[in-house]
């Protein structure tokens, strides 16, 4: 019975954990630069293996102003050290670090 208990909460564990992802990544709107077009207005979003997805966790302006010429996400696709999981077609972003 206690193997039982205890296969039973090993399948549970790893059932329930997402793999994390932590890579440099492009950053940047996902209406403006990545043709995303399920979010009014404008949204942060990061490219993963080639597939864009809104960011949960941090907004387009925590970066600085989104409609910069030079930085701002709605002109420009920048890069970042990026950290979270994909959950429901969103990135669940637990860190991102400007790395340009």
């Amino acid at each position: 019975m206690k193997k039982l208990i205890v296969l039973s909460l090993l399948i549970f564990a790893s059932c329930g954990n997402k793999k994390e992802i932590k890579q440099i990544a492009e950053i940047s709107c996902g209406q403006c630069q990545f043709e995303l077009d399920s979010e009014t207005g404008c949204s942060l979003a990061v490219k993963v293996d080639d597939k864009a997805y809104f960011v949960d966790g941090f907004g387009i302006d925590d970066f600085g102003d989104a409609h910069d010429k030079h930085t701002g996400f709605c002109e420009v696709v920048r890069k970042a050290e990026i950290a979270g999981i994909i959950e429901e077609g969103r990135f669940k972003a637990t860190a991102i670090k400007l790395v340009e």
